[in-house]
């Protein structure tokens, strides 16, 4: 199981001051647990996240001791995308919890590869209930069931581990193919100042001849 150190947060500590030490704020909550306010190092924070995701269980070692727990909420920086604020939710890892699993699309469709149409994928995640060990890091989808247009991939498609129960409804469309819709040609723009000229050697055009007809 992943491990990450926390350390105990004053009520008054500058936030910045701290991402600056190489610290982000968090909290973790749940179980009947008192919300309490952490830190935890940076660089260790975007190691277990990238490996254990949201799904899968962490242990965090606090100075009250080991508890477990889920990377419940990630907050990033919209312009660095670097993580700011995290929220762990605690749990009992002999209960069953209901958790939002991502998806992992692999292979190719073969109705895109001859063209046919293009892929559009619905979920990028589903909902599923089970042990907190047993929870997958992710779901893998095989693209390559989707060989014609009629073709569809729904959550029902998807092989869940052992002791994994969905959640999302099973009808529910996970990708499928649109028809590839061909780019109409559009239209030249029109040249209004080419027009209004031309509207005006007319006006002049009419009036010369009007002169010319009028007697003496």
């Amino acid at each position: 199981m992943f491990i990450i150190k926390a350390k105990k947060r004053d009520a008054g500590t500058k936030l910045d001051t701290l991402r600056k030490g190489g610290e982000i704020p968090a909290v973790f909550y749940g179980m009947k647990k008192e919300t309490t306010a952490v830190s935890v190092s940076t660089v260790e924070f975007k190691k277990v996240w990238r490996e254990a995701g949201e799904s899968s269980p962490i242990k965090i070692s606090s100075p009250s001791g080991e508890i477990d727990a889920l990377i419940h909420e990630v907050q990033v920086d919209p312009i660095t995308d670097e993580p700011i604020h995290v929220d762990f939710l605690v749990i009992d890892m002999k209960k069953k919890i209901q958790v939002n699993i991502p998806l992992e699309f692999e292979g190719i469709s073969g109705a895109v590869k001859s063209g046919l149409g293009n892929l559009v994928k619905v979920l990028h995640e589903i909902e599923v209930e089970a042990l907190p060990s047993e929870l997958p890091h992710n779901l893998v989808v095989d693209l390559s069931k989707l060989a014609t247009v009629e073709d569809q991939i729904l959550v029902s498609d998807i092989k869940l581990p052992t002791g994994v129960a969905l959640i999302t409804p099973a009808e529910e469309v996970v990708a499928s193919i649109v028809l590839q819709v061909e780019e109409k040609e559009e239209a030249a723009p029109v040249d209004l100042s080419a027009i209004e000229v031309e509207k005006k050697g007319k006006k002049e055009e009419d009036a010369t001849t009007a002169e010319e007809s009028t007697p003496a």
